[in-house]
């Protein structure tokens, strides 16, 4: 394995969070429970991964490569018995080769993704971060998994916005891939028209 390789449980959805950004999700499935629990018990992180619905389990391509590794902030026991929990997004990673273990449970050898240069300013958000802070208000379920929206940080709105958008996750992964800020802010622009 190369220096800059690491190891990492994987955890594919049809959603996706990004740095900065939280998510509540439902734990049921073994495999995941386990994944938690280790990651819990010795504080570490593990890999929200997009679903590629062209991909196939059979040679793991239903995962899309880039990912972002999240920590477990809160944790709870639903009213239906199942294990609820809130992760955040730390960094991004790219997913160079899977492994299935024996309960399924996929684990990654990833490098990860480098920080991206930015020169955006809060003028140039300004219009996103206020449609964001409206979809923020008309939503209570989304508004309570953050104790400080950074609406300012123009990172964070762009981010928040690439989650929420109901886009094909390859186009996500595209604009990821480029890690071009600029580029994605032209998408959001154009949709919001």
């Amino acid at each position: 394995m190369q220096d800059n390789t690491f190891e990492i449980a994987l955890f594919p959805l049809s959603a996706h969070v990004l740095p900065g950004g939280r998510l509540a999700l439902r734990i049921f499935e073994p495999r995941y429970v386990r994944m938690v629990k280790e990651a819990c018990a010795q504080g570490r992180q593990f890999g929200v991964c997009m679903l590629n619905p062209k991909g196939s389990k059979a040679d793991n391509s239903h995962i899309f490569p880039i990912g972002t590794k999240v920590r477990v902030i809160d944790f709870d026991q639903l009213p239906d018995g199942l294990l609820g929990i809130t992760v955040e997004g730390q960094e991004c990673f790219v997913v160079k080769e899977i492994t299935t273990e024996q309960d399924e449970l996929r684990v990654g050898q990833c490098i990860h993704l480098r920080d991206w240069y930015s020169d955006l300013c809060l003028p140039n958000i300004a219009p996103l971060s206020d449609k964001l802070k409206e979809v923020f208000s008309h939503f209570p379920d989304l508004t309570s998994l953050y104790d400080n929206p950074s609406f300012e940080d123009p990172q964070w709105v762009v981010f928040r916005w690439l989650e929420l958008l109901p886009v094909e996750a390859e186009y996500k992964q595209q604009l990821l891939a480029n890690q071009d800020y600029g580029q994605m802010l032209e998408f959001l622009n154009q949709i919001m028209e």
